[in-house]
């Protein structure tokens, strides 16, 4: 069994987290400033085939009332690419709150502001990666 990666897809950054082999706990990985779809996906699967990853997984941000909104339908464009180039299967999993998750941990964590800045995308990934591994795969599939 191999790794699973979940990415926080947002407008400027992609947040990249990935499991352990065992996939019981989630780490982060690094964080990626966006260059356009396709060039992103060719960078993702640099990582994918680094980390031997058979697995992936992407936080929809959805709106409050669980409609797709501008950022869902770019986070389902990164997914639809990845699956096109890796071949792997793909979990969404609604990641509404998982930014504000973050913040909190790495806030109790007494991250100082300039540092949270740079690392929230990756703790969010992290944050949406755990929530796969803990709860399995109960979402929505690509």
């Amino acid at each position: 069994m191999g790794r699973v990666m979940a990415l926080d897809v947002g407008t400027k950054t992609i947040g990249v987290a990935v499991s352990d082999p065992l996939r019981l706990f989630a780490r982060p990985l690094y964080t990626l400033s966006r260059q356009g779809v396709r060039r992103d996906c060719e960078e993702l699967h640099k990582h994918v085939t680094a980390q031997d990853v058979d697995h992936l997984v992407v936080g929809l941000p959805l709106e409050l009332d669980g409609s797709e909104g501008r950022s869902t339908r770019l986070a389902r464009q990164i997914g639809a690419v990845m699956v096109e180039l890796t071949g792997l299967p793909l979990t969404y999993i609604d990641e509404r709150y998982s930014s504000v998750e973050a913040e909190r941990h790495l806030l109790h964590a007494d991250v100082s502001r300039a540092r949270r800045k740079e690392v929230i995308d990756q703790a969010a990934a992290v944050v949406i990666l755990q929530s796969f591994l803990e709860h399995g795969d109960w979402t929505q599939d690509g």
